[in-house]
């Protein structure tokens, strides 16, 4: 029971009630959130098991939109969640039995994993990296940190839940008083409104009619020739290596090989599609690209497209400077190599003299200023 001092100032509206109907909704975004951050990782960093189709070409815009969102909406339901359980915490005995140190304990870790969570991650759609971490491998490790917690949880308090949800949620139960201020029904009311402004605020960055309400969506889908650029040319230190007289594409599968310049890339026959740019921050947009398609390219040296693919930047540097294509990936039509964006020559930006772009893919993994593409044997 709680000490006698902090009883008399609890209020009502701290019930098992509110924190059970907050309590779903909160599991609920964390699912969404933990499934769509596993489909990224696994996407970026494959397991031998798993693959990833190539269409429908806005699948991954989708699930990783779908991630961040139902991320973000978890901070306002996690601070209710707390607001209405922390006096709580301090019910006397602190530690009654095991059962009740495993609830202690699955708290604790559950507080402190969701916080970890969901700050790293609002840091990382904003590209705020002030750790020393690898934020992709302590989030994705994190979080089954969090899952699991939630999961002990959820079953050690699953009578407390059944309890308060077989009532109105306006009944107060027999221990309490009614609330004289804000009624509950108010608080989840408010609580919908949090979230759901919270939801709006950044929705935009993956819904394009959503935009001009997405006031604190780092990515507002404007750019250079219409498209965000994360990593410019400068940052990636191929300003003068991309423009290059000698600059070539090394297409090599086994002994066969040939360089193309970008007047010869331009001379093949050219394909154009419509696709997102996805990034893992939650942003996308989509537009026009036309170039060869990987697979013609991939022919001029014999390649029959049935093999994964290394695709490789003239970054010297940076995680994503060497990429794998999936075989999925390389014999689908829109898979490109792309030399334009929405009708106007790539910028440096974008990824000239050349990049890849594929479908249903993460924006880290569309290679630019491509130097080589290696058919894997």
């Amino acid at each position: 029971m709680l000490p006698p001092a902090i009883s008399a100032r609890i209020s009502p509206d701290r019930s098992p009630a509110v924190a059970a109907r907050i309590g779903i909704a909160l599991g609920i975004a964390v699912t969404i959130c933990f499934v769509t951050g596993l489909l990224s990782h696994w996407i970026q960093q494959p397991p031998g098991w798993f693959r990833w189709p190539a269409n429908p070409p806005w699948l991954y815009r989708v699930t990783q939109g779908g991630h961040v969102l139902s991320g973000v909406m978890a901070i306002p339901l996690l601070l209710i969640k707390l607001w209405s359980v922390y006096p709580r915490l301090f019910a006397r005995p602190l530690l009654a039995n095991p059962l009740h140190l495993l609830e202690r304990g699955s708290i604790a870790l559950l507080v402190g994993s969701m916080i970890f969570e969901l700050a790293t991650g609002l840091a990382n759609i904003a590209q705020y990296y002030p750790w020393r971490f690898f934020f992709p491998a302590a989030h994705y490790a994190m979080a089954f940190v969090a899952f699991g917690a939630l999961a002990v949880h959820l079953a050690v308090k699953l009578p407390i839940v059944r309890d308060a949800l077989s009532r109105p949620v306006g009944e107060p139960a027999a221990d309490q008083p009614a609330p004289t201020g804000l009624s509950r029904r108010g608080l989840l009311g408010a609580a919908v409104a949090a979230t759901t402004v919270a939801g709006l605020a950044v929705a935009g960055q993956s819904v394009p009619w959503l935009r001009w309400i997405a006031v604190l969506a780092p990515r507002s889908g404007e750019g250079p020739q219409g498209l965000p650029v994360n990593r410019t040319a400068g940052q990636a230190g191929v300003t003068d290596t991309a423009r290059a007289a000698d600059y070539r594409l090394v297409v090599r599968a086994g002994t066969n090989e040939r360089a193309f310049t970008r007047a010869e890339l331009e001379a093949l026959p050219q394909t154009a599609a419509i696709l997102p740019i996805a990034c893992v921050e939650g942003w996308s947009a989509s537009a026009h690209w036309s170039g060869v398609r990987l697979r013609d390219l991939l022919a001029t040296v014999g390649a029959t497209g049935r093999h994964d693919v290394t695709v490789r930047s003239l970054e010297q540097s940076g995680l994503y400077r060497i990429t794998q294509l999936p075989a999925t990936h390389v014999v689908d039509d829109q898979t490109l190599i792309a030399l334009r964006l929405n009708d106007a020559e790539l910028s440096l930006d974008h990824g000239y003299p050349c990049r890849l772009i594929a479908p249903n893919r993460p924006g880290v993994l569309q290679t630019k200023w491509l130097s080589a593409i290696e058919v894997r044997a």
